[in-house]
């Protein structure tokens, strides 16, 4: 493209160091902040006024802040469950799914032990949490393998498959917890039982111990993807399915392992959310709202161009918007959605700066032919 005597360009970029990916994602989110300051200015509300209440409740506020811990653990463990796969360039849109099973995998171990039985039940909970940790995981994964054993066996599209397991998943919790389910509260109101004080997750400064789980996995995937023969055989399968297996890489063990690990880590956000966050302790009615609350996993993962420490702050910085949007909605007397709306123009900003990650814009004086 001309532009008088300039020729513009665009050239891809070989290589982008931390600093730069960075500045690049900051200059996103002020930008979109930016954007959301009108929506501030149209309910006739200080746009300085409604951040800094936002930021204060969702980062500062004793009570707002392990909230957003809690929130970030969650997207954090969706995240990770969406980067494996995307490492070896596939889609998993079932986190959904596969937290919902994760759920029904931990709480299946409670009610083996009699936790439905009496709130005042008393077990042990260095065997029955380490064990609902392994059903949630066992949950999650087969729900994942699923995803992968039909892509690697018959090469379906993943998309397709995960998205129909999630509709089953959900319909499976609903079951389980319905009136007259086997999971079903002792008031019969529509929610899981509660589990028994026993065996509710350790909790460290009103932050449950699963904060170490998502914490460690960042660092074990990073290790994984970096160091090992594995997440090299992984990436070359996402570069180039064919020269993959044209160099002996199995096209069936690779895509069934990526999903039974994305599986599992999902499985594992199910535990993290209905067994460790202070006040639930249960399968809730509104489970439904956290399915839609993993899909936030899959614009961390591609903001963090898949990598899992790059993921830590992101999902951090979205959990405390999401919680700071949903306070400041209440006090401001701002409309419904607020949080929503806040959240969606970041991800929409975030993703379209995605282009500098990749591309530089040149610009070329056209030199003047010689006579």
């Amino acid at each position: 493209m001309k532009f008088g005597s300039y020729k513009v360009k665009l050239e891809k970029k070989v290589n982008l160091t931390g600093w730069q990916a960075a500045m690049i994602s900051i200059l996103a989110i002020i930008f979109a902040l930016v954007l959301v300051s009108f929506i501030f200015l149209h309910a006739g509300v200080n746009p300085l006024v409604g951040y800094k209440e936002i930021f204060s409740y969702g980062f500062a506020n004793a009570f707002g802040l392990p909230l957003t811990i809690n929130k970030s653990i969650f997207i954090l463990l969706c995240t990770f469950a969406f980067i494996v796969p995307m490492r070896a360039g596939l889609w998993n849109i079932g986190m959904a799914g596969q937290l919902y099973a994760g759920a029904l995998g931990a709480f299946a171990v409670a009610f083996a032990f009699g936790a439905k039985g009496s709130q005042s039940i008393d077990l042990s909970p260095g065997i029955v949490i380490p064990l609902m940790l392994v059903g949630a995981s066992l949950g999650g994964a087969a729900s994942g393998a699923i995803a992968g054993f039909t892509k690697g066996r018959f090469n379906t599209n993943e998309i397709v498959v995960t998205m129909m397991i999630n509709f089953i998943t959900f319909w499976l919790v609903a079951h389980m917890i319905k009136e007259g389910g086997p999971f079903m509260g002792s008031g019969g109101e529509g929610e899981g039982f509660k589990l028994p004080p026993s065996i509710q997750a350790p909790i460290i400064n009103n932050v449950p111990f699963t904060i170490l789980i998502a914490l460690g996995l960042a660092g074990l995937l990073y290790f994984l993807f970096a160091k090992t023969k594995i997440g090299y055989q992984i990436k070359a399968y996402g570069l180039c399915p064919a020269a993959a297996k044209y160099a002996g890489i199995s096209p069936f063990k690779i895509p069934l392992l990526v999903f039974v690990i994305g599986g599992l880590i999902a499985g594992l956000a199910g535990y993290h959310y209905f067994a460790a966050v202070p006040g639930v302790f249960k399968i809730t009615k509104n489970y439904g709202d956290f399915g839609d609350l993993a899909f936030y996993g899959i614009i961390c993962g591609l903001i963090s161009q898949n990598n899992p420490l790059a993921a830590i702050p992101i999902a951090l910085l979205f959990g405390g918007l999401t919680n700071g949007g949903r306070f400041v909605q209440g006090k401001l007397n701002l409309g419904f959605g607020i949080d929503y709306a806040l959240l969606g123009v970041l991800m929409i900003t975030l993703v379209a700066f995605q282009f500098f990650f990749r591309y530089k814009i040149v610009w070329k004086k056209i030199e003047k032919e010689k006579l």
